[in-house]
């Protein structure tokens, strides 16, 4: 079993390292470079917008669901028809409130329509996530591995399709994009809701006034947490399409979106980190155990590949997007120049706010495993609360430039606060040497970079010599050792091990 559980979480993180950057940086930037900045500017406002409120679908249903079946099997079918309800109630109460603030902010027809299919793809995604709790609950792996990505697979076929078959006469369309979502995530939920239907038979709708209401009770600290953070997060591309007139709100969405979509490609992979560290911190905090090593030793491996990131992709930013977003056929060298020139400053603003975003998610993980939710809520809420102040400061005078100062301050604001109050309640302890170690593989980097753009060689294999340097210098000031890197190995395959025979001694009582 223990071998089952882990070369399935093996093989769920191997699809999803291969197929959504695929699809963040193959199809999603294909279809912004042959729609243009303005039309796909609209799109990543709408969608940006219906995201934001993304928690409304869930409140903590998934999560509970899918430790409540993976402990009691038998009241799958029992629970199903409930939450199947509960999750419709909260669709509709989803879409009233989308489009209630949609319309209190000013969106006419055209914006309301493209936001009745968004909304449309977010309840579908919301149910395809519970459906799917129910699956890796029944400790179906693979199932669910597939799952996880056959809507990303069945939209970049499509998006081939309509992008390169050269079936399609026309060029593609962003309501075509949008409508390859609808039409994938409607086929992925149809194949979920079978596999989940075999093991639960014929079942009837109900609703559970008190069951609905203790669920709410238990998850609503933690979607606080998610709706503050998803607002501080997603907020940018709405504002500049609301504060900026016509068209210049909309190419200047776009603008944000193709600097944005890099920093989206990051955050998958810290993302990661997350997933792998909840548990194991929430392991270690119950039983009593220190986790200053496991913290110290996670943080540097992040910190080191986000500011490696984030330092080649200032220092080669207009070479980068270049290559991701070339000279169209119609577009002069001048205005090729300058789209690549101002994406560029907003590009190396968010992609230093990655190093920000991804210690969150060591030290943001680390306070949720504690259940210092509150803490983390007063700390997002201030980050609502800047992010909305800034950017009606900045956006009007700077436009995207001012969203990403002000997406890059609030990231890093957060990252602070949450640092020291991970610091402070679970009494961390890192030493001054590492922070001189990690202070100084910082200026080296920097340094390193600095020569290698006067190295008379391509930009990739600039780039390519950077990493290797990022890595000779971890080693070499010992910021990381082997065998700091074998124990966080042992550790994780602990905490799976754990983590599977207690799911079978659940199971089988």
């Amino acid at each position: 079993m223990q071998q089952r559980f882990v070369k399935n979480l093996a093989f769920l993180l191997f699809l999803n390292l291969l197929i959504k950057p695929f699809w963040i940086l193959g199809v999603d930037r294909v279809v912004q470079n042959q729609v243009g900045d303005v039309s796909y500017g609209f799109f990543l406002s709408m969608y940006s917008f219906s995201i934001v409120f993304f928690i409304l679908l869930d409140l903590g249903i998934t999560n509970y669901n899918n430790r409540n079946i993976a402990q009691n099997k038998q009241l799958l079918a029992k629970h199903f028809s409930g939450i199947a309800t509960m999750k419709l109630a909260l669709g509709i109460a989803y879409s009233i409130v989308v489009f209630f603030i949609g319309m209190l902010i000013g969106y006419k027809s055209e914006q309301l329509t493209m936001l009745a299919w968004l909304v449309l793809n977010q309840f579908l995604l919301s149910f395809l996530l519970y459906l799917r709790s129910n699956i890796s609950g029944l400790l179906l792996f693979k199932t669910d591995s597939f799952l996880s990505v056959l809507d990303r697979l069945l939209m970049i076929f499509i998006c081939s399709i309509l992008l390169w078959s050269g079936w399609i006469a026309s060029p593609i369309k962003i309501s075509w994009f949008v409508y390859a979502q609808v039409v994938s995530y409607i086929i992925t939920t149809i194949v979920a809701l079978y596999i989940v239907l075999r093991h639960t038979g014929k079942i009837k709708l109900s609703f559970n006034l008190p069951f609905s209401l203790m669920i709410f009770k238990k998850s609503m600290p933690f979607a606080l947490l998610v709706l503050l953070m998803s607002l501080y997060n997603r907020l940018e591309p709405v504002l500049l399409e609301r504060l900026l007139p016509g068209v210049t709100g909309l190419h200047q969405s776009g603008v944000y979106g193709r600097a944005f979509r890099l920093l989206d490609a990051g955050n998958n992979i810290s993302l990661l980190f997350a997933v792998l560290l909840l548990p194991i911190f929430s392991s270690l905090l119950k039983r009593g155990e220190s986790v200053n090593n496991l913290v110290k030793l996670s943080f540097t491996i992040i910190i080191t590949m986000s500011l490696t990131v984030a330092i080649l992709s200032i220092a080669f930013s207009e070479s980068i997007l270049g290559l991701l977003y070339p000279q169209q056929i119609a577009e002069t060298l001048i205005d090729f120049t300058g789209r690549i020139s101002e994406s560029s400053i907003v590009f190396r603003m968010l992609m230093g706010s990655f190093v920000a975003v991804s210690s969150t998610y060591i030290f943001g993980t680390l306070l949720t495993a504690n259940g210092n939710l509150r803490q983390l809520n007063i700390s997002a809420a201030i980050g609502v609360i800047l992010n909305v102040a800034l950017n009606f400061i900045l956006i009007p005078h700077f436009e995207a430039f001012g969203a990403s100062v002000a997406s890059f301050s609030v990231q890093s604001l957060t990252a602070i606060i949450q640092f020291f109050l991970a610091y402070k309640i679970l009494k961390l302890r890192f030493g001054e040497i590492y922070w001189i170690k990690l202070s100084a593989f910082t200026i080296l980097l920097a340094i390193g970079s600095f020569f290698l753009l006067r190295i008379p060689m391509h930009w990739i294999f600039q780039i390519s010599l950077g990493m290797i340097l990022s890595i000779l210098f971890i080693f070499a000031i010992k910021l990381i050792e082997i065998k700091g890197v074998v124990i966080m190995m042992k550790e994780i395959m602990k905490n799976l091990r754990k983590q599977t025979v207690d799911e079978v001694n659940n199971l089988s009582t």
